[in-house]
């Protein structure tokens, strides 16, 4: 689960020159996010219109930056990571050779392997997509892609699109009469639904290909990445977060794939430009893999924020999923919760908060007062025409908490399961911060007579692992281990 307001660094380009900021104080709106600002020079690509054109963009960018920080899970500080999407897009930016445009680059501390751009110039890549690519021509790959989409001014019209669309609002607002301008599933939903349409993305691939030629990369990386990452979608179908990735919004098709192929070959035959993989590896040596302890963690039925410093658990018979907007607990029977943050002013006290409209069918006879475990809470009872709710809403330390719960019909085992989970709720001991334990992207060299199971096997703490493994590393079954070559494992702390 995300939490915003995490203080950091700024990495400032301008004229191939690198200087590091460290910040002081607040950094207003923006919450303290950790950017990657580059500027370029003269002239063009083509007919694409340079981004800065437009003012309405950079209000747009800076109005959204702030959301898509805080529903992304904030955003993630590593230093040899920063410095080097720093140096790609640098490169990149240089080959585009727009004049007097800016651009931002954030890494966000997701496990989801996703990367989009906003207009004027605001591009987001995730953790989860630095892990999975394995050199730098890959990485420049997707970032010259989101350029493109900034450069073109698709990202521009999907905003439009954005504006327009009100499916989201209306269902948030029906269900649970939604704050949507708080909701963070409806950020995410909502750009969602503004994906770029089939056109724009091969226009973009074809731009981004041109780009990272230009700029001295692998232009074949485009192709071969996005293997990578339709076969990684395919392992992780599976998972709970229902497919919230690039290739949700940007879909991987042999035919797409050809499209890029054929782009790539006005450059060469494959083999051509720079892939820098030693270096790129070298940078994302320690990476964070997998859920960040700043999103907290499940350990059976507790969930604990070692960032936050929280905990509560649920009844057996939940089973507890984490996500970047929320924590999830759904049982057999049909009943579930909802474990999430909203606004709310420090001035509003949390029964008033409970009965401002932001959930429908809400009673407000049953809205009353508590505090268990020194914690102020509040707690209320509502229903639509097919579910009952009990909601309750915490606030620690200057954050509100939010458990919905809801189920087909009321009854005594559904109050229980409610009530003792609420009263779970309590600030974390060293015993609780203690359990949680993180993955991390490691790099092994390999040895003579070293095999995709003896690397594999040292991450035999998961169920995937040779799987994993080949993924990781964009091998095949049979695929040989050259020994004196570095790999990718994941392993746990």
């Amino acid at each position: 689960m995300s939490m915003a307001g995490v203080r950091l660094k700024q990495i400032v380009f301008a004229g191939g020159v690198v200087a590091m900021l460290a910040l002081g104080g607040c950094s207003g709106m923006f919450g303290d996010p950790d950017v990657l600002v580059t500027q370029t020079g003269a002239n063009g690509i083509g007919n694409a219109v340079p981004a800065g054109t437009d003012p309405e963009d950079e209000v747009i960018g800076r109005r959204e930056h702030p959301r898509i920080v805080a529903t992304y899970g904030g955003v993630y500080s590593d230093r040899k990571a920063e410095i080097m999407v720093a140096r790609i897009a640098g490169k990149l930016l240089a080959a585009t050779n727009q004049s007097n445009n800016n651009f931002t680059v954030t890494i966000l501390d997701t496990p989801d392997v996703n990367a989009f751009a906003l207009p004027g110039g605001y591009i987001y890549v995730t953790r989860g997509i630095l892990a999975l690519a394995n050199d730098s021509s890959e990485l420049g790959a997707v970032l010259a892609h989101e350029m493109a989409h900034v450069i073109l001014r698709h990202a521009r019209a999907r905003s439009n699109r954005t504006h327009t669309s009100e499916i989201v609002d209306k269902v948030i607002t029906s269900v649970l009469g939604g704050n949507i301008d708080t909701d963070q599933t409806a950020a995410r939903s909502r750009l969602s639904l503004a994906a770029f349409s089939q056109a724009q993305e091969l226009a973009a691939d074809k731009e981004g290909v041109v780009i990272a030629g230009q700029a001295g990369y692998d232009p074949h990386a485009a192709a071969r990445f996005l293997g990578a990452m339709g076969r990684f979608a395919a392992m992780s179908s599976g998972g709970s977060d229902g497919g919230d990735d690039f290739l949700s919004s940007h879909p991987s098709t042999p035919d797409r794939i050809q499209k890029a192929i054929e782009a790539a070959r006005s450059f060469g035959a494959p083999g051509i430009g720079t892939t820098d993989r030693d270096a790129y590896l070298a940078a994302i040596d320690g990476l964070s893999f997998g859920d960040s302890a700043n999103q907290g963690a499940i350990i059976g039925q507790q969930f604990v924020h070692p960032a936050r410093k929280f905990t509560f658990s649920v009844p057996k018979g939940y089973e507890l999923q984490n996500s970047q907007s929320a924590v999830v607990a759904v049982a057999g029977d049909g009943e579930a919760v909802r474990f999430d943050t909203a606004d709310v002013p420090d001035t509003m006290p949390l029964v008033d908060y409970l009965r401002s409209g932001w959930i429908a069918g809400l009673k407000p006879d049953t809205v009353r007062a508590q505090n268990y475990n020194g914690i102020d809470m509040a707690t209320g009872e509502a229903q639509t025409d097919q579910w009952v709710f009990r909601v309750s809403v915490v606030r620690l330390e200057g954050a509100v908490y939010r458990f919905i719960f809801a189920a087909r019909s009321d009854n005594a085992g559904f109050a229980k399961a409610s009530d003792a989970t609420l009263k779970s709720f309590r600030r974390a001991t060293d015993q609780d911060i203690a359990k949680v334990r993180t993955s991390r992207i490691d790099l092994v060299t390999a040895r003579a007579g070293d095999t995709t199971a003896s690397l594999a096997g040292r991450m035999g703490h998961l169920s995937n692992a040779t799987e994993l493994f080949l993924v990781l590393n964009n091998l095949f079954a049979g695929d040989p281990i050259e020994p004196g070559r570095k790999y990718k494992i994941v392993t746990v702390d």
